[in-house]
Parts: C-alpha cells; structure tokens; sequence
C-alpha cells in the first residue's frame, strides 16, 4: 500500500513537473540553429498564436527580412521573393507582462496600432527599453516579450552582422545575402 501511494506520488510530481515545462522551439536558419525558450504563462495568447504558425509550418522558407545592429533582427512574414505571407488575425498585445525586450528575448512585430501582430517576431540583441510597455495608450503599449534564445546566441550576432541594403519593398536593412529560416519545430511541450 505505501509502495503504490509512494508510486502515484512520484508520478503525480513527475507529470506536473512535465505539464509546467515551458515549449521549447528551434529556428533552423542558413546560419545555424536557435533554440528559445517561450513563456505562456507570461504571455498565453501569443504563446499560443507563435506556436499555431510553427505546427502548421508557417516560418518554413520565411526569411529575416529586417536586420538593424545594435538593435534587432526581424523574420516571419516575407518568403525568399519578399511575396508577404498570409496570416490569422491579430493578437491581442500582452507587453504588460513584466517581461522586458532585453538582449535575446524574442518578441512580437507589430504596425503602429498596439494589437496587430500576426506572424512577425524580432529578437533583441542589445537591451530595448523604449519597445517596454510603460501604459495602455498607442505610445505606451510597448512590443510582447514571449521568449527567450537559450541557446546559440551566437547565431543570433552572426545574423546582426550581414551586410544588409535593398530588398524586395524595403529600401534598407535587408540582409544582402538572404538569412532563411529553413524550419521552425517545437522541441518540448
């Protein structure tokens, strides 16, 4: 009898250590490969949002589109012949979180309006506190932390450090030598 309530104790424990793992994803880009590390508890509808587009294969042959130094890097919505992806509707923005754009933390894209991200990420590769939610108006809305790189963050200053120009609409900033990301897959969940 103590055996068995010692064995449903330990499985108990095992299978809510396992439930409150945080979903790991790698980005395979020409670069090499980054693993990051996302928080849905911080931030569960874009958790959930970043996670639908990786099961259905969405980033697949996307490339980083946008690269600024000493800023960050930005993929997930052009294809290689920058052909703008169709996306799901907006999510709702959730930069009031806590979480703060620091250096390798990843992030939702957005136009000027507070709740329009879709598909776009950019990760931070230098501490970003004008992005950080200071209030809920347009200026103060901030951009959604939903991650973090938790390994090679070299990849990430390797692609930081392509030259970049014209590309596609976009008359500067686009790596000049295409950063693809070949697939993006969940590791845990």
């Amino acid at each position: 009898m103590k055996k068995t309530l010692l064995a449903l104790i330990c499985l108990f424990i095992s299978a809510t250590a396992l439930a409150t793992e945080n979903p790991v994803v790698r980005i395979e880009t020409t670069l090499g490969n980054i693993e990051v590390e996302l928080y849905p508890r911080k931030a569960p509808k874009t958790v959930e949002n970043f996670l639908r587009y990786v099961n259905e294969g969405f980033f697949n042959g996307t490339i980083f589109h946008r690269v600024i130094k000493n800023f960050m890097i930005q993929g997930g919505g052009f294809t290689k012949d920058y052909s703008k992806k169709p996306v799901h509707a907006p999510v709702a923005n959730e930069a009031y979180n806590g979480l703060r754009n620091d250096r390798g933390t990843i992030a939702m894209a957005r136009t000027n309006m507070p709740h329009s991200a879709t598909a776009q990420f950019f990760i931070n590769t230098r501490n970003n506190n004008p992005l950080n939610f200071t209030s809920q108006s347009v200026d103060g809305w901030g951009y959604t932390v939903f991650g973090k790189v938790i390994s090679k963050m070299q990849v990430i200053d390797r692609i930081e450090n392509v030259r970049t120009g014209p590309g596609g609409m976009f008359p500067t900033d686009a790596p000049q030598v295409q950063v693809v990301i070949k697939k993006a897959v969940v590791l845990k969940k």
